[in-house]
């Protein structure tokens, strides 16, 4: 727990530190409800995360702990957000960051009126790993029974999650306001293509290195072979899971600004989170959670599912952080339950056929 667990404790004291030291006390609870925030937005991130974790080498893995979450902190909570403003007002990166640091009140404002962009991008995205993963038809553990098992037959149909996602589009598009409309469609078809993209590229290198692994047990395979195999499959996986934190930060982001209009505030508070999420992620894997709690998985894909249709329909409705955030740690905790009680299950099953093994073991002649 400590070797997990302890950079993130350290960099939560350092931060609170750095705001004590230069706001007060105020500036240190700001900080510290913003972490609070990105981690009830993003825990069931660190489920899919230790997922696609899981099958990647230990090298990626320790990459993921450090490269990554220089690029979550820096990249995907600092600097997208300021790419953002410039893409949609046309200013130059320079005057951005300028306006950041000197007009964060001006900043929010431009950043909220990107929100529909944003939501569009990120909704579709998140939809697409929900679809995918509900409409799977190689699965056999069900979670919601009646309803997956539902989704798991019509996903015979070829295509359908990507029928799904450009019909919530269109939705989306309908339901705009006027002059966002071509922004929202624009932005809806970007996050269905990258997710294509960068699913199917790490897709497509998984399968490359499996079928190096199997021809390996036939044939002598050279090791330079297998490596570069194993590093593209870790490349791409990388890119996927980095594109998945992004998508997940556009909400806590957006929200922050709700509770604090510092900059610098905003990247301390939602960077303590982003280190929590990334450390769960890694316990989670290194514990073996996800093949102990079986329903964890499905808790995770539907919280990401209706974060999606939240996020799809915040382009005409507002819906505030705290539903969001509590809808995911609901189903969460739900799958959690159900793990639970599932497991008991099977050890009462088992445990009597472990004693009439044994007796019949003991039993003399």
């Amino acid at each position: 727990m400590i070797r997990t667990f302890g950079w993130a404790m350290g960099l939560t004291v350092v931060a609170l530190g750095v705001a004590l030291g230069f706001g007060g006390p105020a500036t240190a609870l700001t900080v510290l409800i913003l972490g609070v925030l990105e981690i009830s937005l993003s825990f069931d991130n660190a489920v899919v995360n230790a997922k696609v974790l899981n099958r990647m080498a230990p090298v990626w893995q320790k990459a993921f702990l450090t490269i990554g979450i220089l690029i979550a902190v820096f990249g995907m909570r600092l600097l997208l957000p300021i790419l953002i403003v410039s893409v949609t007002t046309g200013e130059s990166l320079g005057n951005v960051v300028s306006l950041a640091l000197n007009d964060a009140a001006r900043y929010g404002q431009e950043l909220a009126a990107a929100e529909h962009a944003i939501y569009a991008f990120g909704g579709t995205f998140l939809l697409m790993i929900f679809l995918d993963f509900v409409l799977d038809t190689e699965r056999d553990i069900f979670w919601l029974t009646p309803v997956e098992k539902a989704l798991h037959r019509i996903g015979k149909l070829d295509q359908l999650s990507v029928i799904v996602a450009l019909a919530g589009i269109y939705v989306m598009y309908a339901i705009a306001p006027d002059g966002d409309r071509t922004t929202v469609l624009v932005a809806g078809i970007a996050g269905l293509l990258t997710y294509l993209l960068v699913n199917g590229l790490d897709g497509l290198f998984e399968e490359s290195m499996e079928n190096r692994e199997d021809a390996d047990q036939h044939v002598a395979t050279t090791g330079g072979a297998m490596t570069t195999a194993v590093f593209k499959a870790g490349v791409f996986s990388f890119l996927y899971l980095e594109v998945l934190d992004a998508s997940f930060s556009f909400d806590g982001v957006i929200g922050a600004f709700a509770i604090s209009n510092e900059v610098l505030v905003i990247a301390l508070g939602l960077g303590i989170g982003a280190f929590w999420i990334r450390s769960l992620t890694i316990y989670l894997v290194r514990a073996g959670t996800l093949s102990e709690y079986v329903y964890l998985d499905h808790g995770a894909h539907w919280a990401i599912g209706v974060l999606a249709v939240i996020m799809l329909a915040s382009v005409d409705y507002k819906i505030p952080e705290v539903v969001t955030g509590l809808t995911g740690v609901a189903f969460i905790v739900a799958a959690l339950v159900s793990s639970i009680a599932e497991r008991r299950r099977r050890s009462d099953l088992d445990e009597p056929e472990s004693a009439g093994v044994h007796r019949r073991a003991t039993a003399r002649p």
